[in-house]
């Protein structure tokens, strides 16, 4: 009978071996599957990039892009699909501006573009329903503090509705390229019909900058609007990015503008303009975990890739 329940202990022992060893191997080779190698090039889509300069990053896609030439020196699943939250409005914007030519024209903000919003509980610039403004103050609210109802005013303003001016939206992204991207509103709200990747919006970005008005929009810190019919004391609105980045200028590299994004399914979004030693980059990432309560952990992707890739 010993005989029998030591040649149990002996076997059950090393079973507990077997089991302890294939446990270490496993964890052995998720370790190797989330360490960068140290050696060799990543073809991804006809970009080469380097996986020893790859840093660890909280966001799930990323494109880093010479704003002069378009090379793109940093991606991580730049071409994945993705939820782009208010980085929409970049594409709202300059769809606005192309065709509003007189940025100081009123107009009055219907009671229709705020109804919806109230509903699917959007970010707004503060306006209210009957307010008189002008296209400047919109464009300025809807870049600034991300405000919905901004982007709806805007949309009524060229197109008559929120439809029309999604479809010209839908023309401009698939005239410059974006082949990954599709729009169902103007603001970034939820949809499963409404996404694009860090790549689309990096292309989208790059033709932006080059006009004037939008990169006065894209690099203010604060637009002050003076007194309206329903604000008497006026407003001012303020960079949400500026606002999260409190130090915007580090190693020689100074973050020059940006727009931030964020819903529960798309996670925290970042676009940056930044500069170093007399050129000019952009970083767009996208899907970090976390919220508006957590560390910015899209900010801090930014800084940590900059830093890696402008040294």
């Amino acid at each position: 009978m010993a005989k029998k329940r030591s040649g149990r202990l002996l076997m059950g022992l090393l079973c507990l071996s077997v089991v302890f060893a294939f446990c270490v191997w496993e964890l052995f080779q998720a370790g190797k599957s989330t360490t960068f190698q140290k050696e060799g090039v990543n073809q991804t889509n006809g970009i080469s990039t380097s996986t020893s300069q790859s840093p660890g990053i909280y966001s799930s896609n990323a494109v880093l892009m010479d704003l002069s030439n378009g090379r793109v020196l940093y991606q991580k699943a730049g071409d994945e699909k993705a939820y782009p939250a208010s980085l929409t409005k970049i594409m709202t914007v300059i769809v606005a501006i192309e065709h509003l030519p007189d940025l100081q024209a009123s107009v009055t903000l219907s009671n229709r573009v705020f109804r919806d919003l109230r509903e699917m509980d959007a970010s707004t610039a503060g306006f209210f329903p009957n307010e008189r403004l002008k296209i400047a103050d919109l464009l300025y609210g809807a870049m600034l503090p991300s405000g919905a109802d901004a982007a709806q005013g805007l949309a009524i303003a060229v197109s008559g509705s929120e439809a029309a001016f999604v479809k010209l939206m839908n023309q401009k992204a698939a005239g410059l390229g974006m082949r990954n991207t599709h729009f169902a509103n103007d603001s970034g709200l939820q949809d499963a019909d409404h996404y694009t990747t860090a790549r689309d919006i990096a292309i989208l970005l790059k033709y932006a900058l080059k006009n004037h008005t939008f990169r006065e929009l894209f690099t203010a810190h604060r637009h002050i609007i003076p007194p309206t019919n329903l604000h008497p004391d006026g407003m001012t609105l303020y960079s949400t990015l500026f606002q999260e980045m409190t130090h915007p200028e580090f190693d020689g590299i100074s973050v020059t503008g940006g727009k931030t994004g964020y819903t529960e399914e798309a996670g925290l979004c970042l676009a940056t303009l930044a500069r170093k030693d007399h050129r000019e980059y952009i970083l767009v990432t996208m899907g970090a975990r976390g919220n508006h309560q957590t560390l910015q952990f899209n900010v801090l992707d930014a800084s940590m890739i900059y830093k890696k890739f402008l040294e």
